[in-house]
């Protein structure tokens, strides 16, 4: 009998808060595939919760800026070489190096999971220093990491011309789950998801001095401090709630509660342009409407099915007006739930994981 293929995939986040790598590792083992998952563990982690796939936590002395990612990674790298694996999977650009060393090393198959543009991001690409030297490992990197896939067209395309990757489409949608009883809306605007640098809440913090209506922030990010300290500023301490990282299993309830979901972002670089983020699908199905930009992927979406009032720039006046406009068009509100539940049932993993299985089948010629 044939042993299953260890694959190893490698991320800088806490695991209990990624729904995606649970979703992307669950599917393979299920398929058949010993799967091990390497992220990071911080002092405020919890317990790792039980999956069918092995995960490890690495930690680190250095908690943030450049001297996290140069541990991170060297641990990280380490780690890999003395493991048994007949292929490796980077997350995104920041644990990338060692994944292409360790596949030299151990004549392996790599992959890359280009979950993000990442020197694309704001945060990146506002700071020199800082862009310069993730350009520089991405332009040495991404053109060895020949086999790889993407969350959104937009993202492939770019990939293609700026390194002649041909990256397939793997997106990242939400499993499937049905309610018996759905719970009554309640008049709350809700964002969930990273509170980072490009999500827009220097318009929507200002915006809330003008709305009549209660912000539900669900998450953590790079631009907490700063969120903080603009509710401050704009006097809406009463009107903006801050609940931090939440289990996936607490955010949902309040999905679908919520009137109307935030899910704005800058268009500074292309990662912001062309993403397909995790909460415009999370909101979809939660049969949630939401307030986003009319980026194409949005627009390809909302052709099909209307589920989200897209604004045409980010300002706060675009703020007020089309949250206004939105949680008084009631019937416009029911009228997207209910294409929200149309299109869930199409835009799901149960769907999208044949993808990502065959992707990986055809990696180790398994057809």
């Amino acid at each position: 009998m044939t042993k299953p293929r260890r694959i190893y995939f490698t991320v800088t986040n806490d695991l209990s808060y990624d729904q995606r790598m649970h979703r992307i590792c669950g599917s393979l083992v299920e398929a058949g595939f010993d799967v091990c998952l390497v992220g990071r563990k911080l002092s405020s982690s919890k317990p790792l919760a039980e999956q069918r796939f092995r995960q490890k936590r690495i930690r680190c002395f250095f908690n943030r800026s450049v001297l996290f990612y140069a541990e991170y990674n060297l641990r990280l790298f380490f780690f890999l070489l003395g493991r048994r694996m007949d292929a490796i999977c980077a997350i995104d650009l920041d644990t990338i190096l060692p994944c292409l060393l360790i596949s030299v090393l151990k004549k392996i198959p790599r992959v890359y999971d280009a979950h993000e543009y990442f020197t694309e991001l704001k945060e990146v690409r506002t700071r020199p220093f800082i862009h310069r030297c993730w350009l520089a490992i991405e332009r040495f990197c991404v053109p060895r990491f020949t086999k790889g896939y993407t969350v959104s067209e937009g993202l492939a395309v770019a990939f293609k011309t700026q390194y002649g990757c041909s990256y397939e489409l793997i997106r990242n949608l939400p499993v499937l789950k049905t309610e018996e009883h759905l719970p009554q809306r309640e008049d709350f605007l809700l964002y969930q998801g990273a509170v980072n640098e490009g999500r827009g809440f220097e318009y929507i913090i200002p915006a809330m001095r003008e709305l009549n209506y209660r912000l539900v922030v669900c998450g953590d990010g790079n631009f907490m401090s700063n969120l903080r300290q603009l509710i401050k500023e704009y006097g809406v301490a009463d009107k903006v709630e801050l609940k931090g990282m939440m289990m996936p299993q607490e955010l949902r309830p309040l999905a679908l509660k919520a009137a109307l979901g935030i899910g704005l972002t800058e268009k500074e670089g292309l990662n912001q342009y062309y993403a397909l983020p995790n909460k415009f699908l999370d909101y979809i199905h939660a049969g949630l409407p939401q307030i986003a930009m009319a980026y194409p992927e949005y627009e390809k979406i909302n052709r099909e099915y209307e589920v989200a009032f897209l604004l045409s720039e980010l300002s706060v006046r675009e703020i007020v007006d089309g949250i206004n406009r939105a949680m008084l068009d009631v019937s416009g509100r029911a009228a997207m739930q209910a294409n929200c539940m149309k299109a869930r049932t199409v835009f799901c993993w149960q769907q999208e994981e044949k993808q990502l299985i065959r992707f990986y089948k055809k990696l180790f010629r398994l057809d």
